[in-house]
């Protein structure tokens, strides 16, 4: 097929004549061999066929009679299990929708359209990028009218990829959904809310956590562009956030805690007393940590691959034997569904460090809610309390946490108010500016110039200076008092 390639390229329009059902379905035949090389040339071969005339621009009259036929082919490819694969059927989209004329380009949008839309979100760069390209190229700025006029194709097949078997394309579902909530008209979103809602609550208990994150993350923008829709599923969905805002990776809470303070600002008053009240209640948690982290039975200590964790038995060949093959490093085959980020079998113990730490990254997403400055002020004794906890292995990490985390709530809390706790923070301040972990001690430098300059260099130099005069020599090299 790759030598074919070249005769095709080489012949130009003139072996146009040569392209019949016959052949085309000789070449779609190759298209779902079960070797991926094969379908990868397969794709290629198409793009030589259906590229415009280097003379005129115009499509191959090939690409016109059989339109129809090439654009389903082409959306089989754009959904592949390898991203290779995936990569060379959108180079064909490409090549096959440039040669038409709006119009014609227009019949097969329904059919292509969600895909490529999809592939923008794809963990594999360079199916990532390609077809965010194509898309500029082939909507002219109007790619959100014409997801408006194919919603309902779209919606079908977002909601189809959220129980694909590899969890990188659920993550990029789930990335496209939040997407449709915050960039469509809410008029076109509003008769699949629903719809997407029980797609997403599917995913937010995943037991990958990128997927989990992403579909985090989306629910909290539905939530906020569809208060009214996602009410009745809020006492599922809490359970859920709460869930993520104590997960054992990072970047989830981190997401959970932006999803909640969506969903404070959808609803007001009522829900932030709730949610603050969870943070009083769980910030002081640190002081439960035990020393060590504690040992996961049958989970693997190594770190996770592919955003899922390890089962100890992962290496035994009985488990790899004649299964379905996926593209190394960009896919993974899917976990069993219904267990997820609440699934105790698979998911390690959630420790009292971490669910402190969540709630500092929730506190830290408020202060920019004015409504909520008064009651984060009250609970910075707490949070400084917490800082003084030092007798984990993690206290680094949490430590990092408020640190990135303090300036925002200053910032949001007030000059004044903020004033008044500052000195409870100083013990750990200065214990993580000593420390030897780069990351922590750094973030303590950044924490100590952000406060520098929201208070005044006079004021936080007094106050240094009563806390203990001998750290403002300390502080000679972070910055000049």
């Amino acid at each position: 097929m790759r030598c074919l390639c070249y005769v095709v390229d080489g012949c130009g329009i003139q072996f146009d004549r040569f392209v019949d059902s016959e052949f085309l379905h000789l070449i779609f035949s190759a298209l779902s061999h079960t070797n991926r090389f094969v379908r990868e040339s397969a794709f290629q071969l198409l793009a030589s066929l259906v590229k415009c005339n280097p003379s005129d621009g115009a499509a191959r009259p090939s690409a016109i009679t059989h339109g129809r036929e090439l654009s389903h082919a082409l959306g089989k490819g754009l959904a592949d299990n390898w991203s290779q694969v995936r990569l060379a059927a959108s180079v064909a989209t490409r090549e096959f929708l440039l040669g038409l004329k709006d119009e014609e380009r227009a019949e097969h949008f329904s059919e292509l359209l969600p895909k490529m839309c999809l592939n923008r979100y794809y963990v594999a760069e360079g199916v990532r990028l390609y077809s965010q390209e194509s898309w500029r190229l082939l909507t002219h700025e109007h790619g959100k009218d014409l997801v408006k006029k194919h919603i309902t194709e779209t919606v079908d097949y977002y909601i189809e990829q959220t129980v694909s078997d590899n969890h990188a394309v659920r993550e990029a579902a789930c990335a496209c959904i939040a997407e449709l909530g915050s960039k469509i008209d809410a008029s076109s979103v509003q008769p699949h809310v629903l719809r997407l809602l029980q797609a997403l609550l599917t995913c937010f208990r995943d037991e990958s956590w990128p997927v989990r994150d992403a579909a985090c993350i989306a629910c909290g923008n539905f939530v906020k562009c569809f208060a009214d829709h996602c009410k009745p599923l809020m006492e599922e969905l809490y359970p859920l956030f709460f869930g993520s805002l104590s997960d054992g990776i990072p970047s989830v809470r981190q997401g959970a805690a932006v999803a909640l303070t969506n969903v404070v600002e959808a609803y007001g008053e009522k829900e932030l007393e709730f949610v603050l009240g969870k943070a009083a209640d769980g910030i002081p948690k640190v002081k439960e940590q035990k020393e060590l982290s504690t040992k996961h039975g049958d989970l693997d200590a190594s770190p996770a691959t592919f955003g899922v964790v390890k089962r100890a038995r992962d290496n035994d060949l009985e488990l790899h034997s004649n299964q379905q093959v996926y593209s190394c490093g960009s896919l993974a085959p899917k976990l069993k569904r219904g267990g997820g980020c609440m699934h105790a079998d698979y998911k390690k113990p959630t420790e009292p460090w971490e669910i402190a730490d969540g709630y500092i990254d929730l506190l830290g997403e408020l202060s920019r809610l004015p409504s909520a400055s008064q009651r984060i002020a009250a609970l910075l004794p707490a949070v400084a309390d917490a800082t003084n906890s030092h007798h984990y292995t993690h206290h680094y990490t949490f430590l990092e946490t408020v640190w990135k985390q303090l300036p925002r709530m200053a910032k949001g809390t007030g000059k004044r108010p903020f004033k008044r706790h500052v000195e409870l923070f100083f013990p750990s301040l200065f214990y993580s500016l000593d420390c030897e972990v780069p990351l922590t001690s750094s973030a303590a430098v950044d924490c100590l110039v952000a406060l520098k300059e929201l208070l005044g260099e006079a004021i936080f130099r007094g106050r240094i200076e009563q806390f203990d005069p001998r750290m403002i020599s300390k502080l000679a090299n972070v910055f000049s008092l």
